[in-house]
Formats: C-alpha cells, sequence, structure tokens
C-alpha cells in the first residue's frame, strides 16, 4: 500500500506550491538532490565520482522489461530520435507516418531534405488518433511508424502494441517517444514489440535534465552504424590499456552504448538513477492506479462545471495529462502561479499533469483557483 504521507515528504516543493505540471519540468525529491550532492562532493573532493553509469541504465531497463545492453545514454529526447531516424537506411520512396498532435521532435527529424522521404500526417478526430486511420497510411513503402506513448498536449494514450503489428506486418519499425509516459504509465517494450524507444528523465521520471536514455532492439544493434562516432561508442578494451588508444580503426560497442558520442552528464545520470530507484520502489503499477485516479477524478470535475476537454475520456486512451479549454489559458496560468498553482499552457487550454505523490485536495485548490481567479 501506498504510503502517501512518507512519499510526499521526499518532495519539499509540496510544502510551497501545488505543481500539477510533471509534463513540463519536474520538481527534484530529497534522494534526487542527495545523489546530485554527493556526487558534486565527490568531484570536488577528488576529481571523481562512485557513481557507475551502468545503474542508469540497468534500472531503465528494469522499468521498460529491456535488457542493459540495449539502452544508450543520450542527454535528452530528441537526441535519441534523431539517433533512430538517422541510423536508417531509407529506399526511394520510403514513407514515415506521424500524427498531428506528434510532439516538433518526433517528426522534425524526416523533415530534412537530405533524409529523402515522405512524411505522412495521420489527422486526429476530436483529439484521437483512431487505429484505423493510422492503418490506412502504412503501406509496402512505409520505413517508420513515429509516435509519442502520450501526446504532450491533450494526454490521447495509444495503444503502442496494435500501432506495433500494423508496422511491422509493412516490414516499418515503430519508434516511440516515452517522454510523456515513463514514469507515470506502465511500458513493457517487449509486450508492445517496440523498435527504438526515446526519452528524457525530467519529466514523469522525476530525475534532472541532462540525463535520457534511447532504447533499442537487442537484434537492431549490430545491423546499424551510428550517426555519430565518439569514444564513448567503443568496445571498453580499446581504452583499457596503457599504450596509445587504437585511433586507426573503429571498435564498435557490441552493445546499444555503439550511439553514444562522449562524455555524458554523470551528475544528471546520479539524479535520474535515484528517481529510478524511488518509481521502481514503488511499482510502476501503483504509480499508474494512482495518477490515473487523480486525472480522472479531476476530468469529472470538470465536466460537472460543464469545461470543455480536450483529453479523450476513454479509460484506455488516458493517462497523467488532462486538458482543457479556456478563453485565455496564459492569463490563467500566470494567475494561478502567483497563487503557488503550477500548470501550463497547451493548445488553447490549460494542461494539467499531476503525479503519484499529488492529492485530490491539490486538485481542488487548482479547482478553486480556477473558479475564483481573481
Amino acid at each position: 500500500m501506498l504510503n502517501l504521507r512518507s512519499i510526499r515528504r521526499k518532495f519539499p516543493i509540496v510544502k510551497e506550491k501545488v505543481f500539477l505540471n510533471h509534463a513540463g519540468v519536474s520538481p527534484l525529491s530529497k534522494p534526487v538532490l542527495d545523489a546530485i550532492q554527493r556526487s558534486l562532493k565527490e568531484f570536488s573532493l577528488s576529481g571523481s565520482t562512485s557513481f557507475d553509469l551502468d545503474e542508469g541504465r540497468k534500472l531503465l531497463a528494469t522499468l521498460i522489461n529491456a535488457e542493459p545492453r540495449e539502452i544508450a545514454l543520450t542527454p535528452n529526447t530528441s537526441t535519441g530520435l534523431n539517433i533512430a531516424a538517422n541510423s536508417l537506411e531509407y529506399p526511394p520512396g520510403a514513407s514515415v507516418v506521424v500524427t498531428d498532435l506528434g510532439y516538433p521532435s518526433v517528426v522534425y527529424p524526416w523533415l530534412k531534405r537530405k533524409m529523402g522521404v515522405k512524411v505522412k500526417h495521420v489527422e486526429s478526430v476530436h483529439g484521437k488518433i483512431l487505429l484505423e486511420d493510422l492503418e490506412n497510411a502504412v503501406d509496402d513503402k512505409t520505413a517508420v511508424v513515429a509516435i509519442s506513448h502520450v501526446e504532450y498536449a491533450n494526454g490521447f494514450r495509444h495503444n503502442l502494441k496494435s500501432i506495433a503489428q500494423i508496422a511491422h506486418e509493412h516490414g516499418a519499425y515503430l519508434i516511440v517517444d516515452g517522454i510523456q509516459s515513463l514514469g507515470a504509465i506502465e511500458l513493457d517494450v517487449r509486450r508492445d514489440e517496440i523498435d527504438f524507444l526515446a526519452t528524457s528523465c525530467y519529466k514523469w521520471l522525476l530525475g534532472p535534465v541532462g540525463s535520457g536514455f534511447l532504447y533499442m532492439r537487442k537484434e537492431l544493434i549490430g545491423k546499424l552504424e551510428p550517426p555519430f562516432i565518439g569514444w564513448a561508442g567503443m568496445k571498453p578494451e580499446v581504452f583499457e590499456t596503457t599504450e596509445l588508444w587504437n585511433n586507426k580503426e573503429l571498435n564498435l560497442s557490441e552493445t546499444a552504448s555503439r550511439f553514444e558520442v562522449g562524455q555524458p552528464s554523470i551528475i544528471s545520470y546520479a539524479g535520474a538513477a535515484a528517481a529510478l530507484r524511488m518509481i521502481l520502489d514503488v511499482g510502476i503499477k501503483t504509480i499508474e492506479r494512482r495518477v490515473l485516479n487523480l486525472t480522472s477524478h479531476l476530468i469529472e470535475i470538470l465536466k460537472d462545471l460543464g469545461l470543455e476537454l480536450q483529453t479523450p475520456e476513454e479509460k484506455e486512451c488516458r493517462s497523467g495529462i488532462v486538458n482543457f479549454k479556456v478563453d485565455d489559458p496564459r492569463k490563467i496560468v500566470s494567475q494561478m502561479r502567483a497563487r503557488n498553482v503550477i500548470v501550463s499552457a497547451r493548445a488553447n487550454g490549460i494542461r494539467v499533469s499531476p503525479h503519484f505523490y499529488n492529492t485530490k485536495d491539490e486538485i481542488a485548490n487548482f479547482v478553486q483557483n480556477l473558479t475564483s481567479p481573481e
């Protein structure tokens, strides 16, 4: 059973603010802050840190049911998406299927002229991407279906396994942006048959900026050449010698680390590992139930108030994000911020994104400020 009082003590922000903006940049918990400060102190006193980057790979792999060797370190989601996009080859006439709801970084890599692919946008219907519309857009010329697990503006959640089956039936890859789901919604790369998954840690994973991951299905790793080459992508034995390091040939790693380039932000990953340990300790199923309970509660309140939802109401489509229309979202968000209630303005509406440590009392506080803005 979730000990909410104990969990909330780990988040100093709850003493000062009602923070409902985890789809933006999340506040750091005490365990994350302590891990970062510990690393900083070690660097200050010795020029190194005891934190092992492999721990971050192992923790993320556990969360998504992958193997550590399938995980590469990246500074953010956009970098991971670009690595995936630029590692693949595209035959003449190839197309990439995206959606009109997708975050720009999910689409931008394929809009470059040098990619030479046709980008097909599947249009949303009442805030949802219908599976039949996506299926109609995919054909034997489709090289990639690129999609967010959860859409950033209205929180629509895709059925990844169904999309993967459509893509794979036509020989296409499924590339997923997981930043708006990982840490709040369960995601299993094996169950959902995902080929590539990119994420950052500063939203629902409750970690610091500068830390991210790229999952690549193990069968693909050795077949693809990294778009960027650096020392971090080589086999470890290249540098395990007192001789001059080999700079005459490439000895690419046999794991997903071959797609890493240089020194990552170790301090950021020390914090990310602490955040991942907390999420795994609580349990992603427990977290998902809690998050969906809070968003369902908010949706019912907003409906009772007669406000127009932009978030689909079907439970299978829901996530940690709720969006509803207002006349001047920026003004309302600003007024709420002045009262220490933190939400964001997206898609001509207000986006509310509570995490598992938030409470129904905080939802009530938000609603009170919404209905009494002056």
